[in-house]
Order: C-alpha cells, then structure tokens, then sequence
C-alpha cells in the first residue's frame, strides 16, 4: 500500500479498488520505452491517493469561513487507554468524538466562558512520530459563537485565549470515563491478550482508577491569526495517513528506514530503521474500520443546519454575501487548490499521462496489460 499504489502494474484485480466506484487506469506513452500503466488503490489509508480528497474537502471548507480567528485545539487519550482502542477502535474512537464535542460545546456554552453556541470539526489521527499508537483529535473551532438568544456574535474574551485548557480536561476526562463504564457495562467492549482479564468488572474498575487522578492531556494552540491562515493549516491535518511517502528514506535488505521529529529532545528531526515486517505491523495499528468517520462536524457546523447556522453567522459578523464559483472538473479544482497536475507523468515530470479506461469495482477480471 505504502510504496507499490500508483507503480506500474501488470494485472490488479478490479475489486481491490476500495472506496470508489471506479479506479482510474493511466497510461505514460510519450517517453520512449515507458508504456506502463498504473493503477490507484483509491483506499483512505494509502498516502498515496489522498490528495484529491483533501483537495476536495479543502474547497468545500473554504466556502465555510468565517471572518474571525481560528483556534486549533488537540484532545488526546492516555496510553493506557490507547492499548484497549486497539482492541476496540470503532467504540472507543466513538467516544473520543462523542466526549470531545460535548466538553468544547458545554464549556462554551457557560456564561462564565463564553455563553455561546459554537461549531467546530475534529479530525482523528492514531499515531505519533513513531507509528506507535496515539490516538488524539485535532479541532479547529472559530474564534466565537452566536449568542443563546441567537441576536449578537460573541467573540473571546480575550484575543489569544479560546477557552481555559485546564477546565477542557476535567470535563473530557469525566465524561469520556462515564461513557466508557457505559459501553462496558452494556457488553460492547471485547478484551484478547495480556487484556483478557478486564473481562472482569472488578479489574476494569482497577485499571480506570488510576485513570480518574491522573490529568488528560489537552492543548491549545495559538490562533489562527485569521481565515486566510486555516486553509493553508488544514492542507497538513486532513486526510493524513500514518506516514507520508516524503518520510520514508530506505529499503534495504528487508528494513525500513523513515524520517521522524524527536518531540522529546526539541523537535529534533531524526531517522529509525525498522525490520519491514514490523513497520507494516505499526502502520496497520491505523487502519480504521470499514464506514468510521475520521472527520466529524459539530455545533453550528454540523450536517443538518451548518447552511442556516453560516448565513446567521455571516450577517452577524457583517460578511459580504458569497459569490457562486464557476464549476470546474475535479483536476482543474485539484491543481487550483496546490499547484500539482494530476496528469503531470510521476517519471519524467514533463509530459501527460492519458486516460485509457476505466475499472469498476466488483467487476470479474483485472486488467490484464500484457
């Protein structure tokens, strides 16, 4: 997944295409020798085939703006309860999400905060530098909210404080350990391994208790500085994978060699070599489960009311109105938004690949190139 996904291939299945209805086959005829044809996995997880995504979502958040600062606030699991998300990821990166929002929402909501309804996403990533496991939710949540009576926007109080970090951690702790009891009272969890014995109530009741005393870490960033700054931002956040190919240095002699920044030791940037076999175990400790929503909208900006909420918004901070954009296809939009052409040839980076057909998925045969 990590090095082979848009490499020259000779037979691939269709219905290894994940995620997409079809799976775009490109040929690179225009230098001498090189008729390969190449094939994207369309899979979520594969740093390779992320871009347009991003891109898309990218031009969709655009239009969202708001004309205030942007702060970015990161909430992260312990690394006890890490290990257990391993075992149960599609419940416990649930209750990450549900926890989250809830403690940004009614912490900003008192009237000795900010006394106001607010909208925000998260974004999960899994890892650290290191491929180890270590779940944690980037958010990024405007400046503001509209007031309870929805007649004014209310701003922070002060310009480089979003709401107290302190307060954010008491509140995601308790709630994120009730809803934990819950779901384990309820059955939902499942314990293997050197976990096996938190099948038992009294020691699952053992393993949190240290987890009530101990404070959780959340941290806020500095602000934005503005709407013009988010976009550039979240181009980095969004639709990341574990690794990025940039990182990965060597292949040799059945070890992997990546670049990683050394948080510890003053972000000093640093390489580890890996056996492949244990590299790829690190990387699929990431894959998420079939359906799960990595980015979620919340507040003013979920699904159901985020054009209403916007417009609101956008009168209360004395907007102008949107103007329409004309529709461009998805390769144009991509190049617009970073400056890369999909169609540019990844070996000579001078001519462009043609488009020779289409694989659907769930079709029977793979392409054979041959």
């Amino acid at each position: 997944m990590v090095s082979c996904c848009g490499q020259p291939v000779f037979k691939r299945s269709a219905t290894s295409s994940v995620g997409e209805s079809h799976s775009p086959l490109e040929i690179t005829p225009h230098k001498a020798g090189n008729g390969a044809r190449t094939i994207t996995c369309a899979d979520r997880h594969c740093p390779k085939c992320q871009s347009l995504a991003r891109a898309k979502w990218l031009e969709k958040r655009q239009a969202e703006l708001l004309q205030c600062e942007y702060f970015h606030v990161v909430f992260t699991l312990p690394a006890q309860l890490a290990t257990l998300a391993l075992q149960n990821k599609r419940q416990m990166y649930a209750l990450l999400f549900r926890a989250t929002a809830e403690t940004l929402q009614s912490i900003a909501a008192d009237p000795k905060h900010l006394g106001a309804q607010i909208g925000f996403f998260c974004i999960l990533h899994t890892w650290g530098q290191t491929l180890h496991a270590h779940p944690h939710l980037h958010c990024v949540v405007p400046g503001g909210g509209i007031s309870r009576d929805g007649s004014r926007w209310v701003s922070c109080r002060r310009r480089r404080f979003f709401l107290p970090v302190e307060v954010l951690s008491c509140r995601f702790r308790n709630l994120y350990i009730r809803y934990l009891k819950k779901i384990y009272a309820a059955g939902k969890l499942r314990f293997s391994g050197q976990l096996q014995h938190l099948s038992s109530p009294a020691s699952f009741a053992r393993y949190l208790a240290p987890l009530r005393r101990r404070k959780w870490v959340v941290y806020a960033k500095a602000p934005f500085g503005g709407p013009e700054k988010v976009l550039d931002y979240l181009g980095r956040y969004t639709h990341r994978v574990a690794i990025s190919n940039h990182r990965l240095q060597a292949l040799t002699e059945g070890q992997v060699t990546f670049a990683y920044k050394d948080y510890k030791h003053e972000h000093q940037h640093k390489l580890m070599t890996l056996s492949a076999d244990e590299f790829l175990r690190r990387f699929l400790l990431h894959v998420l489960p079939d359906g799960f929503q990595r980015i979620r909208h919340y507040g003013l900006l979920s699904n159901r009311h985020r054009a209403e909420n916007l417009a609101r918004c956008r009168e209360l901070l004395s907007m102008p109105a949107l103007i329409p954009q004309p529709q461009q296809n998805y390769r144009e939009r991509y190049q617009q938004l970073t400056g890369h052409d999909l169609l540019l040839c990844p070996r000579c980076v001078q001519g462009h690949m043609l488009r020779i057909g289409l694989l659907s998925v769930g079709a029977g045969e793979g392409w054979d190139s041959s």
